[in-house]
């Protein structure tokens, strides 16, 4: 499984860098307005801290070979998913002023709880190595 979590941590690190920078150079085009660019900016770097993360648990894979390395990775890749993809959709719910924000806007912390959980999960990992 470790090379399927170093792939998704590279393609969501990658992606978090061109999200930057579609943030720093085409966003500011779209809007001015420091709060939506922040939750986006928000979004971007969770989402590299995370991949970046991730990265270590698959190279930890090898090393901690337990069912809580693979939770701690499953549950990074669900935070990015509906943590900062939360964000970068309330971004633009936002800026077309869409009452949708309001559904998607719950979302955010449920992804948070996953980046927690996947802290907790390679805590445990390496806690409970044989």
């Amino acid at each position: 499984m470790h090379k399927s979590l170093i792939i998704t941590a590279a393609f969501f690190g990658g992606l978090a860098v061109a999200l930057g920078a579609f943030g720093a150079h085409g966003l500011e085009k779209i809007t001015t307005d420091e709060k939506i660019l922040h939750g986006f900016q928000t979004g971007v770097q969770y989402q590299m801290y995370h991949a970046l993360g991730l990265l270590a648990i698959g190279i930890l894979a090898d090393k901690y070979k337990n069912n809580w390395i693979s939770w701690a990775g499953r549950s990074f890749i669900t935070g990015i998913i509906l943590f900062s993809g939360s964000l970068y959709i309330l971004t633009f719910l936002k800026i077309e002023d869409n009452s949708a924000v309001n559904i998607v806007g719950p979302v955010t912390p449920v992804g948070g709880l996953f980046f927690i959980a996947g802290w907790i999960f390679l805590l445990l990992a390496v806690l409970k190595n044989k």
